[in-house]
């Protein structure tokens, strides 16, 4: 017999293993691994984003454990965006990811105005350029190009968003390093993680825990979830059915109540199916993992007519306001203060406290 839960439970659950409901995350560490990834391309997001759900904000957490503690490390992994992710889980993430090899594909080798020989030359020349070293991207090119001899690569490695070196991201041999004069630095994560292990781990088991990490705070789910959240929905087939179908023995199907199968750790059906829908008001920040963990079709968390305010144009991610697990509106700060552009009604107590709260970490 299937077992049956509704959205409204699926959604408190998530926000309870998430940190939101009880704000009782134990630190900076345990909260981006619990998230599997904060994304970091704003890093004022991702700093509120682990504050909101810490039981004690820190605005130096971040900061101390990326450049002193090294335990989270900086660098392009989910979709291709800048990421945190805890340090111990890089080598595993890379592997998954890298089972995608995109940057072997004729059409986006043209999308970039590079060769494969011209690609291949980067993704050998990054890691002797880098060695032990911490380099800007300006001294990182130029080693590249002294390298190569290919001076056609300074042009391509300098303009857009980093694009030519995401490939060394997903190969585990780049992140970020600590910023020098203001300005970013790349460094290679051998010489920078510590316990960094001699080589990636295979790609079948590093898959399978980063799903089963997935669904310990995204789920319940489904295989097509966890591509669009790791792979933009782009993964080969047979690597996703061959994690999927590793993990089943730890599987369990269930039905929600809009009649969507999903699938859920079969530790986690219990308190699941035991967990109250949410009443609570909670402020959210952009780019936040509550929102980019599920689909933006997903209607039971983003109802239809809030997907365009949401999910805005350059993939921005608003801020969000939360009630009852379900957007119900946007926010931005506004000199100092919030201002709300909510959709449909909320409790004016708990969002009046909602706010307030956002607006102390927001000034912090």
């Amino acid at each position: 017999m299937t077992t049956k839960v509704t959205w409204p439970q699926i959604l408190a659950w998530r926000l309870r293993r998430q940190f939101v409901s009880a704000a009782d995350g134990p630190g900076a560490v345990a909260v981006v691994e619990r998230l599997c990834g904060v994304q970091a391309q704003v890093a004022s997001s991702a700093r509120l984003a682990v504050a909101v759900r810490s039981a004690e904000p820190d605005p130096g957490a971040i900061d101390r454990a990326l450049w002193t503690d090294r335990t989270l490390v900086k660098t392009w992994l989910m979709r291709g965006t800048l990421h945190l992710l805890p340090a111990g889980e890089l080598a595993g993430h890379c592997s998954a990811l890298a089972s995608l090899r995109f940057w072997e594909k004729g059409s986006w080798q043209r999308g970039h105005g590079v060769t494969a020989a011209e690609i291949a030359a980067i993704i050998d020349a990054v890691p002797s350029a880098l060695g032990e070293r911490a380099l800007t991207r300006e001294e990182l090119v130029d080693a590249v190009v002294a390298a190569t001899g290919d001076a056609h690569l300074r042009q391509a490695l300098t303009s857009g968003w980093g694009v030519l070196l995401k490939p060394l991201s997903r190969l585990g041999e780049l992140c970020y390093g600590p910023p020098r004069d203001g300005k970013v630095t790349f460094t290679a994560p051998r010489s920078w993680v510590p316990g960094w292990p001699g080589g990636l781990p295979p790609y079948e088991e590093a898959g399978v825990r980063v799903a089963r990490a997935f669904l310990g705070a995204h789920g319940p789910a489904t295989p097509e979830m966890f591509d669009k959240w790791l792979f933009g929905g782009v993964a080969r087939k047979g690597v996703l059915k061959g994690w999927f179908g590793e993990l089943g023995p730890e599987l369990t199907e269930i039905e929600a109540d809009d009649g969507m199968p999903l699938l859920a750790l079969t530790e986690h059906l219990d308190d699941l199916a035991a967990t109250a829908p949410s009443s609570e008001v909670h402020l959210l920040p952009g780019f936040d993992q509550y929102i980019l963990g599920a689909p933006r079709t997903l209607a039971p968390l983003v109802p239809p007519a809030l997907k365009s305010k949401v999910s805005r144009q350059a993939g921005w991610i608003s801020p969000v306001v939360v009630h009852e697990g379900r957007v119900a509106g946007t926010w931005e700060a506004k000199g100092g203060e919030i201002a709300l552009d909510l959709a449909e009604p909320v409790p004016q107590a708990p969002l009046d406290a909602a706010v307030a709260r956002v607006r102390a970490l927001v000034a912090g």
